[in-house]
């Protein structure tokens, strides 16, 4: 049994006991349980129910494993050729790691 589930404007395929790095979730702690209900699509044994933009009475709960993981570091570097123009630039995207516990259909 799977899901398709939109957290934080990107969306997860969700089967329980997968871990996942989502875009940083504000004011959770480690250890605490977040439940989502934007189920975009529910895979029971091959019997798929698709929402319209949701599916009814589904939904996701996760738990928080580290509120704050940083990622990769990502640069940006700008240059344009005999203008003597350079910019370098940078940064780390903050995501939060959690486990998913249990998919309700």
């Amino acid at each position: 049994m799977y899901a398709i589930v939109e957290i934080q404007g990107q969306q997860f395929k969700a089967e329980e006991g997968k871990k996942l790095f989502v875009h940083h979730i504000k004011d959770v702690e480690a250890g605490k349980t977040v439940e989502f209900d934007k189920v975009l699509l529910v895979d029971t044994d091959g019997a798929v129910k698709v929402g319209a933009p949701t599916v009814e009475g589904a939904k996701v709960v996760v738990e928080v494993v580290n509120p704050l993981v940083k990622g990769d570091k990502v640069i940006v570097f700008k240059m344009k050729r005999r203008k003597d123009f350079r910019k370098k630039n940078g940064h780390r995207e903050q995501f939060t790691e959690v486990v998913i516990k249990q998919v309700v259909a």
